[in-house]
């Protein structure tokens, strides 16, 4: 049976971003068999609140992809002002084209056919550096991003820090994943601020149904 053309497409963003890692953030398949449901697994960016985390999350792709975006879903608890308490991300990359039902977005901001899983990643990243608390989708985390940043609000970020373990390993989805790291800060300056290939750490990070650990920190490449 011939494949479809969304199928294929997937495929090869798969593949290109096996062979060429993003530096932030890891990517792969839920289950081989099905090339519509992905694992994404974050690493907060630095000189962020969000640095020292690691965030696992699901894209859940439509059979008609790229015409419309795929969903995507934090697994690892975060709190943050664009995803909302059941882990649904709302980011305007994200919304479908056409009426704008938010009221504050411009056409070119939301999803176009041409945004793959890297461009979708480097927004989401982009989000976690820079939170939209004009257009919330958790009022409670934007309010406090707003009045108490550097206290309430990262309080409650860091209890959702997951258990982090860096080290060599194999890559295995759901358990342990070699992620690229960031770049030192000359570097990131060098490239002017872009995601840029990089060296990979293995990470071993925990889901909302186990047991919260507290935070191991460590540099390693695999």
């Amino acid at each position: 049976m011939t494949e479809p053309q969304s199928a294929l497409l997937l495929r090869r963003q798969l593949a290109e971003l096996n062979k060429n890692p993003v530096e932030g953030f890891s990517a792969g398949l839920i289950d081989d068999n099905d090339l519509y449901r992905w694992e994404v697994l974050i690493i907060g960016p630095p000189d962020t609140l969000y640095e020292g985390g690691v965030f696992k999350a699901h894209l859940t792709f439509p059979k008609d992809y790229p015409l419309r975006p795929p969903k995507m879903k934090f697994i690892t608890e975060i709190w943050h002002p664009n995803v909302d308490k059941s882990g649904d991300v709302c980011i305007s990359i994200l919304h479908e084209p056409g009426e704008d039902k938010y009221g504050y977005e411009k056409p070119e901001e939301r999803w176009l056919p041409i945004h793959t899983v890297e461009t979708i990643m480097i927004s989401v990243i982009s989000m976690l550096a820079d939170p939209n608390g004009d257009s919330p989708a958790n009022v409670d985390a934007a309010k406090e991003w707003r009045e108490d940043r550097n206290g309430e609000f990262k309080r409650k970020l860091h209890l959702t820090f997951q258990g982090l373990l860096l080290g060599n390993g194999t890559a295995l989805f759901h358990s342990t994943l070699l992620l690229p790291v960031w770049s030192s800060p000359n570097t990131r300056r060098a490239q002017g601020g872009r995601a840029v290939r990089g060296g990979l750490m293995a990470v071993t990070v925990a889901d909302r149904e186990t047991e919260k650990a507290p935070l191991r920190a460590g540099h390693g490449r695999g």
